[in-house]
């Protein structure tokens, strides 16, 4: 139905769990990963089970499709939604497919165009100003079996690059970063094809545009808003698949309320604002939050939360807790200051103060 622009697959052992049609779109497990710090050193988490798989994003995408077609959905493809309007007891919709025009009503509306759509703002739902790039190449591997993860400001500034394998000698090379994404990862793709871990530098570029923080309203009469178009992503790593299908199960709940009530209120269409919030809000904060901090940090400053880390062990600590989640990291985040104690706390503050942090970062409500 589409190819994805720029998303690197994972998924966590609990979202195939709760989404099991994705199983189909799976291309190998995730057991372990490596993380590299920025001057090389690294150090590699692994467990015995797995606890995320890489999926082919198109198969899977496709896999979705062809359930909703089951269920009597329709696709127009190639059509684009210029305008939403409420009128009296319908929504009018204005398209365009291959430059003609043409006029749809219904009773209600998903918005579900990933990120930066004017749809929302135009309803009155308003804007998420505070969004990261994403770009990301498939390449020709050799010998990368596992996950491995970048940090350094000078491969991805105030984020991470990653190299993750998808089939035999394939995998995607990508990284995040607030500007000059596509020449950080020129340059990342150079490291690698120096290291000899990709066989050359030269691979097709794609991008996209990540919110980290949600919109102040995800509803209103007749209208809800899901996924990546709403922020619904984790702030920690730009992930939004799991995320965006919780908060996708609510607004079918919603809707099959407001259809069997014929009330399409904003009284009703808010119980799915409520819910997601509900679920949600408080993750988003943490990891809002963290994301925040670690923006902030120079090499030197990354290099000794490194360190703190490794001596404190807790990659195995946190592997271990029975906190663990791939897809939930606030218990992760506050278990790991917890396991740092006192000394480690404040010597880890020290080094963020010396980042001259000043204010502190909005709250998600």
């Amino acid at each position: 139905m589409g190819e994805a622009a720029c998303c690197t697959g994972i998924l966590g052992k609990e979202c195939l769990e709760a989404f099991p049609f994705g199983k189909e779109a799976i291309l190998r497990e995730a057991r372990s990963a490596r993380f590299f710090a920025p001057s090389g050193e690294s150090f590699r988490v692994q467990k015995e089970t797995p606890q995320a798989y890489i999926v082919n994003r198109s198969v899977f995408d496709s896999v979705i499709a062809r359930r909703a077609q089951a269920q009597g959905a329709d696709y127009l493809l190639d059509s684009q939604v210029r305008n939403i309007a409420i009128v009296r007891d319908l929504v009018c919709l204005e398209a365009e497919n291959g430059g003609q025009k043409a006029n749809f009503e219904g009773k209600t509306v998903v918005i579900a165009s990933g990120f930066g759509s004017q749809l929302p703002p135009s309803l009155g739902l308003g804007k998420s100003n505070d969004f990261v790039m994403g770009a990301q190449a498939e390449v020709e591997a050799k010998g990368i079996d596992e996950v491995e993860v970048y940090f350094g400001n000078h491969i991805a500034p105030g984020f991470f690059a990653w190299l993750v394998p998808t089939s035999p000698g394939k995998a995607l090379a990508g990284l995040l970063s607030r500007q000059y994404t596509g020449s950080h990862l020129e340059s990342f793709l150079s490291h690698l094809a120096n290291q000899g871990k990709i066989s050359s530098p030269e691979a097709k570029i794609s991008y996209g545009a990540i919110p980290l923080k949600p919109l102040p309203k995800t509803s209103r009469e007749r209208v809800v808003v899901v996924g990546d178009a709403a922020g619904q992503v984790k702030p920690t790593t730009g992930g939004g698949i799991y995320y965006g299908l919780l908060c996708a199960q609510i607004a079918v709940d919603t809707l099959h309320q407001a259809l069997n009530s014929d009330d399409f209120s904003a009284r009703v269409f808010g119980n799915y604002e409520k819910k997601w919030r509900r679920l949600l809000s408080k993750e988003l904060r943490i990891d809002y939050w963290a994301r925040w901090l670690f923006e902030r940090l120079n090499d030197r400053q990354i290099e000794h939360l490194f360190h703190v880390i490794q001596s404190k062990r807790l990659p195995d600590a946190l592997l271990n807790s029975k906190d663990f989640s791939f897809d939930w990291h606030s218990r992760l985040i506050l278990k790991g200051l917890r396991r740092l104690g006192l000394g480690g706390a404040i010597s880890l503050m020290w080094h963020l103060l010396t980042a001259r942090l000043f204010g502190s970062p909005s709250l998600i409500k």
